[in-house]
């Protein structure tokens, strides 16, 4: 209001006084700025009579009031060459109403908060950063590949305990050694294993002219051969073999949740820790870049699939667990990951020879005995079907046929995304999400939205996508031939299988065959 006043000739109301803005009296024989009337006016009226700028006896006394008075001139310029500035009375303020500054004012912010710019549109508010995290915890958290390790572990250490109750020994000590330092494999089959007489009619088993016994899971000599199949599954049992029966007998034995079951068991210490060790390090990186429900899908599957195909092809007195099968399916989809970004890696070739290495050498040990090798070459068949079917395609491929160069975690959310919204690059209509999205709404919007997704297309979109379409559908077939042939045929109806899970060497694909040894006891 004073600078309103000032250049419309003169104050509405009394102007302050230096009695007024300053702390101490203004001495009398000081020159002021201000004249002590209603208005910056000499007696001629004229507003800036007594500012003679020009003149030096003018500056010299202001400059002495403000050497006096410190660094803040009441009413006064700091600069007097800037003859522009506003000649306004400043009025003393106490900002502590108690008088005495707050706690730790010194510690407090001195920045202003960025206001956003205005060529930039509004967006919804930024959430604040968090601290950088440390160590493995610096990664965005793998919870599916945590909470079925979790899950395993728990599972083995009931198995130990249940062991030791049993037997006395949380490892089988006796009538053998467990190499892999667990529990017997007939506390295994109690528990869930993966064990053909507990699920389908077998051959010489249901169809044997005799009472066909089996071990006890508390067995710890050839003597405790002496419990009945139903005693040997558990769950609630399974129907007996009848002495004469036929092979077509029913009902059956059905425990069909042994194909899901065993990928929480393992058969002993070495075999578990090697399992997590692998699972916990590259399946749980493989999470984070495909994210959770495709690295769930294909872990859940691969096991499945490995255990069904081992259910045909090994042998029927085998046993088998472990979640090989489920890890030899994310090792694929690592393989389909380095073809996709070959022309991105430094050194692509090195990759994928130590990667076939790997997987060689790890078939190679699925040879050795009381090994599945059918459920790790399941597994693998598995995750490259479904990896082709659910992974982003090649970006090589996506720029010939149109679309952006999408990483995995723009369509995931898996770690490595990026928190700003701008930042995900997305094309509409390029997937099969945007295709589902696109056909909510009214029947004709329905019908143009179809249209507007196959519209336009490259042949070459069209090739990738029958080859996708193909893997899935290949999969699913294969999966149910498994499954009829599973509850068919009562052996195995491929002679020669048998060799991809067992070398020749001291009758090693003899074992986990059913022979009668005499009439109540079998091998």
């Amino acid at each position: 209001m004073a600078a309103h006043s000032y250049y419309n000739g003169g104050y509405s109301s009394n102007p302050p006084t230096y009695e007024q803005t300053l702390p101490h009296t203004e001495p009398a024989d000081r020159v002021s700025p201000v004249s002590q009337g209603h208005g910056y006016t000499d007696n001629s009226g004229h507003p800036y009579a007594t500012a003679d700028y020009g003149s030096h006896e003018l500056r010299h006394s202001q400059q002495s009031i403000a050497s006096d008075q410190g660094p803040y001139v009441a009413g006064g310029r700091f600069n007097e060459a800037d003859y522009y500035s506003d000649n306004i009375p400043l009025k003393a303020h106490n900002q502590y109403p108690d008088g005495s500054p707050p706690p730790n004012w010194m510690q407090q912010p001195t920045q202003y908060a960025p206001e956003p710019s205005a060529m930039e549109p509004a967006g919804p508010p930024i959430a604040p950063t968090r601290r950088q995290k440390k160590g493995i915890f610096k990664k965005k958290i793998a919870w599916v590949t945590y909470t079925f390790t979790i899950a395993q572990v728990i599972v083995f250490i009931v198995e130990l305990v249940k062991n030791a109750q049993l037997t006395g020994s949380p490892i089988e000590l006796h009538p053998q050694f467990n190499p892999m330092i667990g529990p017997s494999p007939y506390l295994q089959i109690n528990m869930g294993a993966r064990y053909t007489p507990c699920m389908k009619n077998v051959d010489k088993i249901q169809n044997s002219p005799v009472e066909f016994l089996f071990p006890c899971p508390n067995a710890t000599s050839t003597a405790d051969y002496v419990c009945s199949l139903s005693e040997l599954c558990g769950f609630n049992g399974v129907p007996n073999p009848v002495p004469g029966g036929s092979l077509d007998d029913h009902p059956g034995p059905n425990q069909w949740f042994r194909f899901i079951i065993p990928m929480f068991l393992h058969t002993g210490i070495i075999h578990i820790g090697f399992n997590l060790l692998v699972q916990m390090t590259m399946a749980a990186d493989m999470e984070r870049t495909v994210g959770w429900w495709r690295f769930a899908f294909v872990y859940l599957a691969s096991g499945i699939w490995g255990f069904v195909l081992g259910g045909n092809y090994a042998a029927q007195g085998e046993s088998s667990c472990g979640c090989s099968g489920s890890l030899f399916g994310i090792l694929a989809l690592y393989i389909l990951d380095l073809l996709y970004t070959w022309g991105e890696r430094a050194s692509a070739w090195a990759e994928l020879v130590i990667m076939v290495f790997g997987i060689a050498i790890s078939f190679v040990l699925g040879l050795l005995p009381g090994l599945d090798n059918f459920s790790h070459i399941g597994g693998f068949v598995m995750g490259l079907a479904s990896g082709l079917c659910i992974m982003r395609s090649p970006n090589a491929l996506r720029e010939r046929i149109g679309l952006v160069r999408n990483p995995y975690v723009a369509m995931t959310g898996a770690a490595g995304a990026s928190t700003d919204p701008g930042n995900k690059v997305t094309n509409p209509g390029s997937s099969i999400a945007e295709f589902f999205k696109a056909h909510k709404g009214s029947k004709s919007s329905k019908d143009s939205s179809a249209l507007a997704f196959f519209k336009g297309r490259k042949p070459l979109w069209w090739v990738w996508w029958l080859v996708r379409l193909g893997a899935l559908v290949a999969v699913l077939i294969g999966f149910i031939l498994l499954i009829v042939d599973f509850y068919k045929y009562h052996t195995s109806n491929c002679s020669w299988c048998y060799r991809l899970s067992c070398l020749p060497i001291n009758n090693w694909c003899e074992q986990g065959k059913i022979t009668v040894v005499n009439t109540t006891t079998t091998n």
